[in-house]
């Protein structure tokens, strides 16, 4: 993967974004390889903006924060919401609705981890592990404290 960054330093009131210092575009080529040959290519750009000042981190340390966020949120809490609880299916339009829906897929997940880290689970999953409890176990977790 070759790639390149440009930055636009700014102050908030000029990008009209509460704390944004800079803008960043970021050029990416990805070429997937197959027997050592060039099976296909494809070139993006990606845009993101930041509080970080323009000499506080290097170009590889914005790319580098760039794919830890991405790693920590896409590949960790968004896909599990959407693979076990089916989040972007969801049809839920108000903001009001999605944001407490958001907030009780969190409180499941967070359940589950609470039970693995208290040693109540053998399972690895949180399917598996919504497929042991009984309707009655279910009720109980939404009915005591914990």
């Amino acid at each position: 993967m070759r790639w390149r960054l440009q930055r636009a330093s700014l102050s908030p009131e000029e990008a009209g974004l509460c704390g944004c210092w800079q803008f960043l575009a970021v050029w990416r080529e990805r070429q997937q390889l197959r027997a050592g040959m060039v099976t296909q290519s494809s070139e993006e750009y990606a845009f993101y903006c930041t509080s970080a000042a323009a000499k506080q981190y290097s170009a590889g340390q914005l790319l580098q924060a760039i794919r830890d966020h991405w790693g920590a949120s896409e590949n960790g809490a968004h896909y599990r919401r959407d693979v076990s609880l089916g989040e972007d299916a969801s049809r839920i339009s108000h903001r009001t609705g999605a944001f407490v829906m958001a907030t009780l897929r969190n409180l499941l997940l967070g359940l589950f981890e609470l039970h693995q880290h208290r040693g109540k689970t053998k399972a690895r999953t949180f399917p598996g592990w919504r497929r042991q409890l009984t309707t009655t176990q279910k009720f109980q977790l939404i009915t005591r404290t914990l």
